[in-house]
């Protein structure tokens, strides 16, 4: 079954909304880890246009109804992909739109990457079975503040 909505890349006018859903969906992920401070929540619109304008970053975003409700965007360098930011609306998590985001950065990506990295919380299980159910790997891990963050990869 197809997670519902209409997929395109993000536009100059959605930053804003992008900003605002970022921040919505990682509340749970900071009370989850205990850091109110995670970068998603203290990011600003100034950083994320910076971010969204760098020619190596490629972003989508999944709309219903008008209403952003997922987004997801990819950095590329040389042979290496950095996925960040995979959010969905927390009304419509669990119902396919984080996958199909991710397939959908997996297929933008030109033939040259050879490697696709990500990280999320030690305590994101959701996340973490959504990602090695895709086929990313624990390569590592670091230290935050009180936790851990587990790095992902995936070669193609």
């Amino acid at each position: 079954m197809t997670a519902p909505g209409t997929l395109r890349a993000i536009a100059p006018g959605d930053v804003g909304e992008v900003l605002t859903l970022q921040r919505a969906a990682f509340v749970t992920e900071a009370q989850t880890h205990g850091d109110p401070h995670l970068p998603p929540l203290t990011q600003t619109l100034a950083e994320l246009r910076a971010e969204l304008e760098d020619p190596s970053c490629r972003g989508w975003t999944v709309r219903e109804a008008g209403r952003l409700i997922a987004c997801v965007r990819v950095h590329v360098s040389g042979d290496i992909a950095d996925l960040v930011r995979l959010v969905v609306a927390p009304d419509r998590q669990g119902g396919g739109i984080g996958t199909r985001l991710l397939r959908a950065a997996e297929d933008w990506l030109p033939p040259h990457v050879r490697e696709i990295r990500l990280f999320t919380g030690e305590r994101s299980h959701a996340n973490l079975r959504l990602y090695e159910r895709h086929g990313y790997r624990r390569t590592h891990t670091t230290v935050a503040d009180g936790y851990r963050l587990v790095h992902l990869a995936k070669q193609r």
